[in-house]
């Protein structure tokens, strides 16, 4: 290309770029009711769905019209304190494999919404494929796919498991590849269709202490960056979206983790966010919005200055990650099976109320963030 052909590309971008800056500006003062996309009879499935924010994510999209898939794991909740079971209610989570998924089952359909729901090992790539295809037969075409489920952390890198690091990236990151594998091609058939992956803060930010955990997070906003600059550049019209929330509240995967200056956010706010992002087709979701500063600071301010405001900003979550993954896997190991043991031969009394049990967990909050 000669000079002038080049000048002109440029001056051309140039131009571009300050009409989409524009275009943008003039779009995030439009109320969302008059720039959203009607999603109403589209199938979104949600994987962690048996969780806090997954349930909640569920339940708004049904309000919308949306038929909901959801895959869980997790027996009991995911991400559920120990502490906020009784003995039956616990044991009873125990026994039950699809007790959380069937929670959000029941809590969408109440609402009026439709809702499935199947267990589905993220750590296992063939299950995914297996359910994939069972959804796609049973249910029909997934149009909206939402990474939702997590695994967190919070140890010194040497004190870290290798079996919790493959399990970070199993279920953070190669779970997306193979979920998008799984439901791309048929989005691609009908050139419409979005993909969301619930990432983090720690995505764009290392935090010490938390290796593995905002590795998987990294990777996991590449991904979606990655797969979306492809789908551009061979003219499909599908959507992506990535969510970066600070730490969620009341998800229990990171109880060893306290701000010193900013709050944790709710997991109803990070749910609206993150409905109102594939309604009006955002790319990029920073909750809370003003952490869109970090990113501009991490770019300017020196590395010493950054080290100090997150040591700081995560003091006791840095002071209490000395104990090792290894001896908690062992010391809940020890815990489960002295309590088995314990309440086995009460559960199966045949004096055992387990409707008031149903009662309690349908009260209960799980997380969409699973514990090791």
């Amino acid at each position: 290309m000669s000079f002038l052909e080049d000048t002109i590309n440029v001056i051309g971008f140039l131009i571009l770029t300050v009409g989409f800056i524009i275009r943008n500006t003039i779009r995030s003062l439009i109320p969302e009711k008059y720039k959203a996309k009607n999603i109403c009879g589209d199938i979104a499935l949600i994987t962690g769905g048996g969780g806090v924010l997954g349930r909640l994510i569920a339940l708004r999209l049904a309000k919308l019209g949306v038929i909901v898939v959801v895959w869980d794991v997790n027996k009991a909740g995911a991400g559920t304190p120990a502490e906020v079971y009784d003995w039956a209610a616990k044991f009873y989570a125990l026994i039950s494999r699809k007790l959380s998924i069937e929670e959000t089952v029941n809590l969408v359909k109440s609402s009026g919404g439709i809702c499935y729901g199947y267990v589905c090992d993220l750590c296992n790539r063939e299950d995914i494929y297996r359910k994939a295809a069972q959804v796609k037969k049973e249910v029909g075409k997934v149009a909206i796919l939402i990474n939702n489920a997590g695994l967190g952390s919070c140890y010194k890198f040497l004190n870290t498991s290798d079996k919790l690091i493959i399990q970070t990236m199993e279920v953070n990151v190669l779970s997306h590849f193979w979920t998008t594998k799984a439901f791309l091609p048929s989005m691609m058939e009908h050139n419409y269709g979005h993909i969301v992956s619930i990432a983090s803060m720690a995505g764009y930010i290392g935090v010490p202490h938390m290796i593995n955990y905002c590795t998987s997070k990294f990777a996991a906003v590449g991904f979606e960056e990655a797969l979306h600059m492809e789908l551009v550049a061979e003219g499909y019209k599908i959507n992506s979206t990535v969510v970066c929330p600070f730490f969620i509240q009341s998800t229990g995967m990171f109880n060893k983790v306290s701000t010193r200056y900013l709050p944790r956010l709710t997991p109803n706010n990070v749910a609206d966010r993150v409905v109102s992002a594939i309604r009006c087709n955002e790319k990029i979701v920073i909750v809370p919005g003003y952490f869109y500063i970090l990113l501009i600071l991490k770019l300017v301010v020196p590395w010493e200055s950054a080290g100090m405001f997150l040591r700081g900003m995560f003091l006791n979550q840095i002071h209490s990650s000395n104990t090792s993954s290894k001896e908690e896997e062992e010391e809940e190991k020890e815990k489960e099976k002295e309590k088995g043991e314990e309440i086995i031969p009460t559960v199966f009394s045949k004096d055992l109320d387990t409707t008031v049990i149903q009662q309690q967990l349908t009260r209960l909050f799980s997380s969409s963030e699973r514990k090791p």
